[in-house]
């Protein structure tokens, strides 16, 4: 059914990968990222091109996707998503909400849980969608820019070495953010211990 529709959406090229990217955020279980790499395939001259409408139409969606998840909760939550792919996400929006959106940025999981996630768990809006912008940015760009200069020969490099790559950020990304919040917490118990002293 999934790969029915998906075709259907590949014949509106560009306008129907937006609609797959907004949906992707929102409702629908197959990840964009296919949708963008054959289209990418049929036309490389347009890949970036491709990539920007990914992204923004994800961007568009992505406060959609918290509404649903602010104001229905929980309950949506059980109904439309896998109950490994939920677990998953609470548990990494439980111990780091920001480490959680830039990873899923990165993962099979569909976007759709961490957006819908964000807003169940009330997380700051503006903070999901400064996230998602830095995460899906890199997703969206990184196969427009190989299929850009690399041509069809570009999806050989995008099944051998993306994953990694995109693993490779997640982990960088998630030590910053520890690193900063570590930071901040020393600088709060040193200023905490002059404050007691002075």
């Amino acid at each position: 059914m999934f790969e029915a529709v998906i075709d259907f959406l590949r014949d509106f090229g560009a306008w129907g990968l937006f609609i797959h990217s907004f949906a992707d955020a929102i409702i629908f279980p197959i990840p964009a990222f296919f949708l963008q790499v054959s289209l990418s395939l049929l036309n490389p001259a347009d890949a970036i091109w491709l990539a920007t409408v990914g992204y923004v139409a994800c961007l568009l969606g992505t406060p959609v996707g918290y509404f649903i998840g602010h104001f229905l909760g929980d309950s949506i939550l059980q109904r439309l998503l896998k109950k490994d792919a939920l677990e998953k996400a609470q548990t990494l929006f439980t111990k780091n909400g920001e480490a959680a959106i830039l990873i899923g940025a990165f993962t099979p999981i569909p976007f759709k849980v961490f957006t819908i996630m964000a807003g169940a768990m009330k997380f700051s809006i503006w903070k999901l969608i400064g996230y998602a912008a830095l995460g899906r940015a890199v997703k969206f760009y990184a196969v427009g820019f190989l299929f850009y200069f690399y041509g069809r020969a570009a999806e050989n490099l995008i099944d051998s070495y993306l994953t990694y790559i995109f693993l490779g950020i997640a982990v960088l990304l998630f030590i910053g953010i520890y690193m900063k919040r570590k930071l901040q917490k020393n600088r709060s118990q040193e200023a905490g211990i002059q404050k007691e002293n002075g």
